[in-house]
């Protein structure tokens, strides 16, 4: 980080906690429905995305992947994808989470007491789940072309 951005960090990180220390003291009331829907879609976009380039990715370079890396290595499919996945993934999430920004998707609202409270984690891991479940199946659309390929090569 820059040190503009370190200090950025620093000054909310002493905010949040002068929030914390200071309603330690009160009782918090759970977060609302409404604040759960925004904690489930704030965690399921970004993961919607990431589902998606990643099955896209793997679909589509599959064979690529074990013809190359596989043979070269001398190890299967899933480890040969599983490797390109790492490299890709790292460089693809800053690029989802900026995509997500751009959206308008902002932070919820939380108190630091609501935001570790057992509803607001479960609908933060229900969200990633979900998310990564539908950006999974979404990016399955590079199988619709290859019937059409497999087709022609049977045909001939």
């Amino acid at each position: 980080l820059h040190s503009t951005e370190r200090s950025c960090l620093l000054r909310e990180l002493h905010r949040f906690e002068s929030i914390a220390i200071a309603q330690e003291k009160l009782e918090v009331a759970p977060p609302s429905p409404g604040q759960l829907r925004h904690v489930f879609f704030h965690n399921a976009l970004p993961f919607v995305g990431f589902g998606f380039l990643d099955n896209a990715i793997m679909i589509a370079a599959g064979t690529q992947i074990e013809l190359s890396i596989g043979v070269v290595l001398g190890i299967s499919t899933m480890a040969g994808k599983f490797k390109i996945f790492c490299s890709c993934s790292s460089s693809l999430a800053g690029y989802v989470e900026a995509l997500a920004s751009r959206l308008g998707l902002s932070i919820p609202d939380l108190t630091p007491k609501q935001a570790d409270m057992w509803q607001t984690r479960l609908s933060a891991h229900l969200g990633k789940a979900i998310g990564v479940t539908i950006g999974c199946i979404l990016g399955m659309f590079p199988l619709l072309f290859f019937g059409e390929e497999e087709e022609k090569l049977e045909e001939k």
